[in-house]
C-alpha cells in the first residue's frame, strides 16, 4: 500500500510544473484560422514606404488610433510600449523579435512628422504608419477594425474607433489579442507566451 501511495505522489510531484507552468502555451492560438491581417503599402513616420513584406520576419503588435486623441489611445499605446520594455527585461532576444505598430486611422491629421513625435514619446522601435484614406481604409478592413470621423467641433473632431491590439506572427498571422487595458506584466506574459 505504501508503495502505491508513493508511486502516486511520484506521478503527481512529476505532472505538476508541467500542467502549472505559466510559460506553456496553450495547443493552439487564440486567434488562429481568423481572417485578421494582410497585405497594406503605408507610409511610416520618417516617410518611408512600410508594407506587410517590410515585417516579415518579426512578430508585430499591431495597433489602430490616432495621435489627437485625447485620452484612450495615449494611454493604450503608453501600456502596450511598457509591456514591451517588461518582457525586453524577461528575455531581451525574443523581444527583438517583437516590432509594435501604430496605425493611424486619421490620416488627414496624422502626418509622418506628426507621428514621428507621437511614436517617439513610446517606444524607439516603435513605428508610425499612415497612407491615403484609401489606403487606410483598406487595412483597417484587413484587421477588421471600425472607424468613423466624429462631429466637428471648434476644437476639431474625434475619431470613433474599436480598441484592440494584435499580436501577429512572423508570417502576418493572428496569434492573440494582447491585453491594451492590463498592466505592462499582463502585456508582457501575454508576449512571453507566443514570441519564440
Amino acid at each position: 500500500m505504501k508503495q502505491i501511495a508513493r508511486l502516486a505522489a511520484a506521478t503527481l510531484i512529476a505532472v505538476l510544473p508541467i500542467a502549472c507552468s505559466p510559460s506553456a502555451p496553450p495547443a493552439a492560438p487564440p486567434l488562429e484560422g481568423a481572417r485578421i491581417g494582410g497585405p497594406f503599402a503605408l507610409t511610416d513616420q520618417n516617410g518611408a514606404s512600410v508594407t506587410d513584406r517590410s515585417l516579415a520576419g518579426k512578430y508585430r503588435i499591431m495597433y489602430f488610433g490616432y495621435t489627437f486623441c485625447p485620452d484612450v489611445c495615449p494611454v493604450d499605446v503608453q501600456n502596450l510600449a511598457a509591456g514591451l520594455r517588461a518582457f525586453e527585461q524577461q528575455d531581451a532576444a525574443a523581444a527583438a523579435k517583437v516590432v509594435p505598430v501604430f496605425v493611424s486611422i486619421d490620416p488627414a491629421r496624422d502626418t509622418p512628422a506628426v507621428l514621428k513625435q507621437f511614436v517617439g514619446h513610446f517606444h524607439p522601435r516603435m513605428i508610425g504608419l499612415t497612407g491615403t484614406p484609401q489606403a487606410i481604409a483598406a487595412i483597417a478592413k484587413e484587421y477588421a477594425v471600425y472607424y468613423k470621423k466624429g462631429e466637428s467641433s471648434p476644437g476639431g473632431y474625434m475619431m470613433d474607433h474599436s480598441r484592440v491590439a494584435y499580436l501577429m506572427s512572423p508570417e502576418g498571422k493572428p496569434i492573440a489579442l494582447l491585453p491594451q487595458e492590463g498592466t505592462p506584466q499582463a502585456i508582457a506574459t501575454e508576449l512571453a507566451r507566443w514570441v519564440r
